[in-house]
């Protein structure tokens, strides 16, 4: 991946390429999803709502915890209890750096199955691999959208903390853990964090969605139609997507839609799903989980395609709270390496897209590729007296 530097006055862009996602009408063929460590669905397939739902308690109107870029938690509910007529540059820039920090805190869950999977080359690890690829495309454009309006990402001191909730107040009861992968982290964690929007099936009454967020997003830049600087947005290759600065409300929309199709909650024809080959990432761990690919049916859409086999993992057990508790010497200097490494990425990621620019999203992506040696070094030691090996933390200093 490498990055260049935008600046206001370069030649329009090409249109970005779309993705389509598979219908929620497939969530019948799924497993129900449950918000891990509470007694509360997450999505119930074959009835119900498949929404991501976010906490419904707090002010009527948006009042932060802290300054803009500091939404803290339950920002979502409070940022969409805002009439539109009240959602100004603040608000934009607001909930953007929301989005910064959801999109942020799917990829560490994300690579700790990646990286402990022994084979690479199965069907599995391909479709981890993409998904984190297509995280860091995520993060790369909610970047470019708060750098247009002026705003600047923060990561560094806004990186979640594992075990816990999503940023903003989303999927209130839903506690995104560190493991390696098993059925269990695959359903209960990477399904759940991308259960789909299914605006059809769902009432009124229903708490409102990361899709819902996306698509007020959306509105509001319809609806305000704010300048748009290009300066200091990246462009840069990342996995199979090309990040591009936006320039017009039609890049805006075309950008928040991709974000959207490729896992953040839609409800598009299950006919247009392979037209890329990509399943959105909900299915994509579901055909993980199942063991199975998702095929259309006479009877709809099933998981009876080629098989997924479940790859063979390195056995690294759930991170608890606080970290590892008196690890031996060797097994500290692994986890104080690998969060050096980790806290010097965000510091790098803010000043990407601060005064930094390409030269430090180059830091950053050396950054990511070196976490990989102490992760795996970590995840093939095991605990004393524990069942399963130690793991990253991925703790913010």
């Amino acid at each position: 991946m490498t990055g260049t530097r935008e600046e206001p006055d370069e030649s329009a862009i090409s249109p970005v390429g779309r993705r389509s996602v598979l219908a929620s009408a497939a969530l019948a063929a799924a497993a129900p999803v449950t918000a891990a460590g509470s007694g509360h669905a997450a999505v119930a397939a074959g009835s119900g709502p498949a929404a991501v739902a976010v906490a419904a308690s707090g002010p009527a109107a948006f009042a932060p915890d802290g300054p803009p870029g500091e939404p803290g938690c339950g920002a979502v509910a409070r940022l969409l209890a805002v009439p539109e007529s009240g959602r100004g540059a603040t608000w934009l820039r607001s909930a953007l750096q929301v989005a910064v920090e959801l999109e942020l805190a799917t990829i560490p869950p994300y690579l700790c199955g990646w990286w402990s999977v022994v084979d690479r080359h199965g069907e599995a690890a391909r479709l981890i691999q993409r998904i984190v690829g297509d995280e860091m495309y995520h993060l790369g454009v909610v970047c470019n959208l708060l750098v247009a309006v002026g705003g600047r990402p923060r990561m560094r001191d806004r990186a979640p903390i594992y075990p816990g909730p999503l940023p903003g107040g989303v999927r209130a009861g839903l506690n995104i853990y560190l493991s390696g992968l098993t059925r269990s982290f695959v359903h209960d964690v990477m399904m759940a964090i991308e259960a789909p929007d299914e605006p059809l099936a769902r009432t009124r009454h229903s708490s409102p969605s990361i899709g819902d967020f996306y698509t007020d997003l959306l509105r509001a830049f319809h609806r305000m139609a704010p300048r748009l600087s290009t300066r200091g947005q990246l462009s840069s290759t990342i996995g199979s997507d090309v990040l591009k600065p936006v320039r017009t409300l039609d890049d805006v929309e075309r950008s928040i839609e991709i974000v959207k199709e490729q896992g953040e909650g839609t409800a598009s024809s299950p006919a247009d799903a392979f037209h890329d080959d990509h399943p959105a990432h909900y299915y994509a761990f579901a055909e993980i989980y199942h063991g199975r690919q998702l095929r259309e049916t006479s009877h709809g859409w099933q998981f009876t395609g080629p098989a997924v086999p479940f790859p063979d993992a390195r056995p690294m057990a759930r991170v608890p709270a606080g970290g590892w508790p008196h690890p031996p010497g060797d097994v500290q200097r692994l986890l104080d390496r690998f969060d050096g490494i980790y806290n010097d990425l965000l510091a790098a990621l803010d000043d990407a897209w601060g005064d930094g620019g390409p030269r430090s999203l180059g830091t950053a992506v050396r950054a990511m590729r070196a976490l990989e040696d102490p992760a795996v070094r970590l995840m093939e030691t095991t605990i004393p007296d524990a069942p399963g090996n130690y793991g990253p933390q991925f703790r913010r200093h």
